[in-house]
């Protein structure tokens, strides 16, 4: 389990494809802090540690993995939001993250806003995943609240700290980005779809 509060940014070092699997090489300034088989979600997916060298680990990514997220429009040299699994007792700053991608969506607006900055995303509703006024989502691992709920697409307001200490200040037009949705109100959908 995660809470959505990115601890650091991690740049991709190395992709080798195997067979349908990804071995992505991630430096950070937590990599010496890590240990093999810890998982930590990047980009909001959980994934495996399964080798450290120095300040570079390596993590693998599997097919499903791949087809359900955005990890596979990594290159070298891009920056990915890391986080540590939630440590039992510890304060839960965001919201409970599961680091399970449920869909991607796509970066439709983005506008400053007197110092902060809303960004629009639309994604597509034939997955029966929503959001809700004020609710919780997560957006490439970050805990946020909605505003604007519409049935395919949300927006979110960013301040400066998570802007700067995060992937926001890379995001364009056009920016795909991973989605899970709040586990609440994905059983209130399951339960409303089984009643139909």
């Amino acid at each position: 389990m995660f809470t959505g509060i990115i601890e650091t940014l991690g740049e991709v070092t190395a992709l080798k494809k195997e067979n349908e699997n990804l071995h992505i090489g991630i430096r950070s300034d937590i990599s010496q802090e890590l240990k093999i088989d810890q998982s930590v979600a990047h980009n909001g997916v959980c994934l495996t540690v399964v080798d450290i060298r120095d300040d570079v680990y390596t993590v693998t990514a599997i097919q499903e993995t791949l087809d359900k997220s955005s990890l596979g429009d990594l290159e070298v040299g891009d920056f990915v939001n890391l986080e540590r699994a939630m440590v039992l007792g510890a304060r839960l700053d965001g919201h409970m993250v599961q680091g399970h991608v449920d869909q991607t969506a796509t970066c439709v607006g983005l506008e400053e806003k007197q110092g902060s900055w809303f960004f629009t995303f639309e994604y597509d509703p034939s997955q029966n995943n929503i959001t809700i006024e004020k609710g919780s989502i997560t957006v490439d691992g970050v805990s946020l609240t909605v505003v604007d709920s519409r049935k395919n697409r949300f927006s979110v307001a960013i301040i400066p700290y998570t802007y700067d200490h995060t992937r926001f200040h890379s995001y364009k037009m056009g920016s795909r980005v991973n989605l899970e949705f709040d586990v609440i109100g994905k059983y209130v959908a399951r339960l409303l779809e089984a009643k139909n």
